[in-house]
């Protein structure tokens, strides 16, 4: 039945009764109210990182390193620099470990006369720990014996070196982590200057297009060209050796991936609804490039920033191992590598520290680094790892 505009309904319309419109269902409709509170993206991401223990682990393993490296220098009672004649090439002693056998300080010599352990200006009293082999050649007795190096190289009684000395007497731990500091802070400063540039570089390209974007991404092709060595050494004849030039060495294209990044994110997000309408209400460039687009790339920015440390401490541990790193004394974990590989034979203690040192760093900012990238992946939010 077709009714016409503003004529009256029928009669039977007008007397319908309520009971007619009443809801069929027992409980009315209604949205639920939700029952826990909102997470946002980034307690969320913390949330998926803290359930990944491989990556807490390492977290609390790289915290660790950067105390020991800001408090260890200050506490052993040695300078990094303070040498000893008499103290060249000890292997370690730890108190109380020295008991137990292990890092006692003692050390094997071999092809000795024997008619020489009784010379006490060649083994002082108390040096000689036990005779481990004794032979004849040549017709003289000849031995291999293991004694106390502390007492056979006449250093003072309850004097201590937890990792040894090198080959001027000087305390390897004090130079260990007074050389990890050195290293962290040539990758942090690296990585943060590498990180700056690259946002702001890849922001101008990404936001702006056309031939801009051409004439930026062309030139840091051009610089991604430039031999890596040869840039080192440029500037090391420029600076001189030291920590500036090696900054400069990580950052004159260190900054490229992070530009190429920051870029790719300007070109999926400057076209979105909300970027638009700011800039229909006058919102100057400025303010759509570091509040309404940038913020959408800070969890990659995160990631490849972390990911980029451990690198930036192999590279400066290589430049340093060939020659090209801090200038001495200074010490660096790639230094102390470069010095222990000439006597590793002799004194394999030397080279095995500072390389598991850099083993765990490496290990842990990577582990760490793909625990974060996971975690910051929104593909993945909302999910239990």
């Amino acid at each position: 039945m077709i009714y016409e505009k503003n004529r009256p309904l029928p009669e039977e319309l007008n007397n319908l009764s309520d009971e007619l419109f009443a809801p069929t269902g027992s409980e009315t409709a209604s949205d639920e109210a939700f029952k826990t509170e909102p997470v946002g993206f980034y307690r969320d991401a913390l949330n998926r990182l803290r359930k990944s223990k491989v990556s807490v682990a390492s977290f609390w393993i790289i915290v660790v390193i950067i105390l020991l490296a800001l408090i260890v220098p200050e506490i052993t009672g040695y300078s990094y620099t303070q040498q000893s004649v008499k103290g060249k090439n000890l292997p370690p002693k730890i108190p109380y470990l020295e008991k137990l056998g292990v890092c006692d300080g003692t050390q094997v010599l071999t092809n000795r006369k024997k008619s020489s352990l009784d010379d006490p200006k060649r083994f002082p009293e108390g040096s000689v720990v036990e005779i481990l082999k004794e032979y004849d050649v040549n017709g003289v007795a000849v031995v291999d014996v293991r004694v106390d190096a502390y007492a056979y190289a006449g250093v003072p009684e309850g004097e201590y070196h937890w990792f040894g000395t090198d080959y001027l007497g000087r305390d390897l731990l004090t130079r260990l982590f007074r050389g990890a500091r050195i290293s962290l802070l040539i990758a942090f400063i690296s990585v943060v200057t590498n990180v700056i540039i690259g946002v702001i570089y890849g922001s101008i390209a990404g936001y702006y297009g056309g031939k801009i974007d051409m004439f930026l991404t062309h030139f840091a092709e051009v610089l991604d060209g430039l031999p890596y060595i040869v840039v080192t050494i440029l500037f090391m004849i420029l600076f001189g050796s030291g920590m500036f030039s090696i900054i400069l060495a990580l950052t004159v294209t260190g900054w490229i991936g992070t530009a190429r990044l920051t870029r790719a994110q300007f070109y999926r997000f400057k076209g979105r609804e909300y970027v638009l309408a700011a800039r229909t209400l006058g919102v100057p460039d400025r303010k759509l490039i570091f509040r309404h687009i940038l913020p959408n790339t800070v969890g990659p920015l995160i990631t490849r920033a972390m990911i980029a440390i451990p690198g930036a401490i192999f590279s400066e541990s290589f430049l340093a191992y060939i020659g090209l790193g801090i200038k001495p004394p200074e010490p660096s974990i790639g230094t102390l590598l470069s010095v222990g590989q000439d006597v590793l034979l002799q004194y394999p203690t030397q080279t095995l520290f500072p390389a598991v040192l850099i083993s765990v760093l490496m290990i842990a900012f990577n582990l760490f680094s793909n625990g974060l990238r996971d975690a910051m992946d929104p593909t993945r939010r909302g999910e239990d790892v």
